[in-house]
């Protein structure tokens, strides 16, 4: 086997295995109700959101509205304008948000 042949194998392993196999759900249920129900068994809320209004499972966070001053003091975002951490994940829209360095940064979610 050349290298060219065995690297270009190995590549192609290392991206299938990353390839997670979804369970279908029962029959007569759609993916989506499906997702909702698992959604609503963890805990979170379905909803649309995003500029596609697509929809999406919305789960609190454990640490909503708590201070922070990084990305890593909140379970989700941190909010620089209020320094807390975000109450739901995820967020849509435009957020200030500080990063793992507390550095300000504009986080865009559709």
């Amino acid at each position: 086997m050349t290298l060219a042949k065995f690297v270009f194998t190995l590549v192609a392993a290392l991206l299938l295995s990353g390839c997670v196999e979804e369970e279908l759900p029962p029959a007569g249920q759609s993916l989506v109700s499906a997702r909702e129900a698992a959604c609503v068994a963890e805990g979170g809320r379905w909803g649309q959101g995003g500029a596609a209004g697509l929809f999406v499972c919305y789960r609190d966070t454990r640490d909503g509205g708590e201070a922070c001053a990084a990305s890593t003091d909140c379970q989700g975002l941190c909010l620089a304008r209020s320094r807390t951490c975000a109450p739901v994940t995820p967020l849509f829209g435009c957020n200030d948000v500080l990063s793992a360095n507390g550095v300000r940064n504009i986080l865009c979610v559709d």
